[in-house]
């Protein structure tokens, strides 16, 4: 030992002691069995390039991996956090309850997302519990507890955080929701859904069971008349219908399946032709919709709802679902009491989808909404960028000179136009002043108020759809992507508040349709354009879309398999 510590320290000495512009080092020989290592200079005197920004990513889902995806690794130092290593492709989860498709095939581990991408990536599965913007950091935790605390605590700092945490189901602080109810957020929501399922006819078929307890045991209960409440109840009516109905013949009159929404109208996002043909299509399919009634109450074996005509109604049931929207999860709601957001719903963004009074934090999917700028807000703004000769009034010239900026800041302009089937700029002013015939027609501060008063009432707020949180990855992938050129060649509006312009155009949805499986190889496809189509060609048309939308080749393959294996096979009824 002595031996060695002196033949380190001498070559150590001879080491420090050679000139700087070496960059090959001496030779060290080791005694211990006649060995020979040689240590080269790694550390050479050739300067190194600008240390990469990290950017620190909360969430795997819609938002987080299309971000991922998009990003170019070889600009940042990229960073993974999530209580899940995978991606769910998560609008099939209503097929994944009933064994439609697999729940292996609806998943692709993050890993080997990020192997495909290359660059500088790392990836830990653990769950963020506070985000702290003045030092750029957050704490997270993992589930193994590894650290020498036991508690699996640790703390990341960030250049960036993206946070695509998504949500949570909300219960509207209704009593038993938690404890009796399922979700369906997760690929975990859908297995457990999928054993009760099956529970619920095992426990029927006891042979010790009177009628009622049979009936019970067999009535399913799924609150909330949204997408993914109607897909569900037409993909367990199918599976009653088509396989279950065979494998326990003694029991399967007995089934009953309930649909409770709150509305006057299950599917209130959708064309109103497809309501009313979804209603009506579950009421000759024995499917008891029940609009208009809100659930109070969820005990063990009844559900409480009430009604304004029927007053309180409680419902013995066997299983039940909880579809009722999204609610924000309790790590967010801190953050925004930390930075002035208390009173809202969830994260408030602007157009960049940077989150608003917080610097270098954004925020994609369902977590946040773009909170759009008000044309009233800026109204004085507007005027004094738009009156370049500083008169005091504007002309439709100069209005005409600023107006593809104000489109692409202020979006609900141009819908507020086209809503009232105006034509041009001429047509608007009209409103605040009728005389736009001349160029030279000027309008006061008052009259431009006027004119642009009620353009705001076309502000809207984005729905919570995958499809959403999908665009906005991607667009938020582009701008890292182009960060530091758009530092030089901004390619945004003008700013109203401010010098120069904004370094990229704002985030801007678009809408590419939607869909709502209704059962019986049936689909309500809605597109733009107003173009609906309901029946049997818009379900493979739904097969096609979501075949296609698969994040690898290797879930495409399953999912077309496992639908290829329910039609020649059925639905598997195995209670795992």
């Amino acid at each position: 030992m002595r031996w060695t510590a002196f033949v380190w320290e001498g070559a150590s000495r001879a080491f420090n002691q050679r000139p700087a512009v070496t960059n090959l080092v001496l030779v060290l020989a080791a005694c211990s069995g006649g060995g020979l290592v040689a240590y080269a200079d790694s550390q050479s005197d050739q300067p190194q390039g600008p240390k990469k920004k990290k950017v620190v990513v909360l969430g795997t889902g819609w938002g987080g991996t299309t971000f991922l995806r998009n990003l170019d690794s070889k600009l940042y130092d990229v960073q993974v956090i999530s209580p899940r290593n995978y991606f769910a492709f998560t609008p099939l989860l209503p097929s994944v309850t009933c064994g439609t498709v697999e729940p292996r095939s609806v998943v692709e581990p993050i890993r080997r997302i990020l192997e495909k991408k290359g660059g500088d990536f790392k990836f830990w599965e653990a769950e963020c519990f506070k985000i702290d913007p003045a030092k750029k950091k957050i704490h997270c935790r993992s589930n193994a507890g590894t650290n020498f605390d036991g508690n699996g605590e640790f703390l990341v700092d960030y250049d960036y955080l993206v946070v695509a945490v998504g949500a949570r189901s909300n219960t509207f602080n209704t009593p038993g929701v938690e404890e009796n109810c399922h979700f369906l957020k997760e690929v975990e929501d859908a297995q457990k859904i999928r054993r009760s399922v099956m529970d619920c006819f095992e426990k029927a078929s006891l042979p010790y069971l009177n009628e009622e307890e049979r009936k019970k045991n067999l009535h399913f209960v799924i609150v909330g008349g949204g997408p993914t409440g109607v897909e569900f109840a037409a993909e367990l009516h199918d599976f009653v219908t088509e396989d279950l109905s065979k494998l326990y013949p003694s029991v399967q009159h007995l089934v009953k399946i309930s649909l409770i929404e709150a509305a006057d109208h299950i599917l209130t996002m959708f064309d109103k032709r497809i309501t009313n043909f979804a209603e009506d299509k579950f009421g000759r399919n024995g499917i008891d919709v029940k609009t208009g009634y809100k659930v109070v109450k969820v005990a063990k074996d009844a559900i409480t709802m009430q009604n304004p005509a029927a007053g309180d109604v409680a419902v013995p049931y066997g299983m039940a679902v909880w579809s009722t929207g999204i609610g924000t999860r309790p790590f967010i709601v801190d953050f925004m009491k930390q930075i002035g957001q208390a009173n809202r719903r969830v994260l408030a963004t602007d157009e960049w989808l940077r989150v608003r009074e917080c610097d270098d934090v954004y925020a994609v999917g369902d977590c946040a909404t773009i909170n759009q700028r008000r044309v009233m807000e800026d109204i004085s703004e507007i005027f004094r960028v738009a009156d370049k000769d500083k008169s005091g009034t504007l002309t439709v010239k100069e209005i005409q000179d600023i107006l593809e900026d104000i489109y692409v800041r202020y979006p609900q302009v141009k819908l507020y136009m086209k809503s009232k089937q105006m034509n041009g700029i001429a047509d608007l002013i009209r409103t605040g002043n009728g005389d736009t015939e001349k160029e030279s027609v000027e309008l006061s501060i008052e009259e431009f108020k006027k004119a642009l008063s009620l353009v705001d009432s076309q502000v809207k707020n984005l729905p919570a759809t995958a499809q959403v949180a999908a665009q906005q990855g991607q667009y938020l992938a582009k701008c890292f992507n182009k960060m530091e050129y758009a530092e030089e060649n901004p390619e945004g509006p003008i700013r109203i508040r401010g010098e120069g312009r904004h370094r990229f155009l704002p985030f801007r949805y678009r809408h590419l349709g939607q869909f709502a499986p209704l059962g019986g190889e049936q689909t309500a496809a809605q597109l733009p354009g107003d173009w609906v189509s309901i029946g049997h060609s818009s379900q493979w048309l739904w097969y096609s879309v979501y075949a296609t939308k698969q994040i690898s080749w290797r879930t495409r393959a399953l999912v077309i398999s496992d639908w290829g294996r329910r039609f020649i096979f059925g639905r598997d009824s195995s209670g795992i």
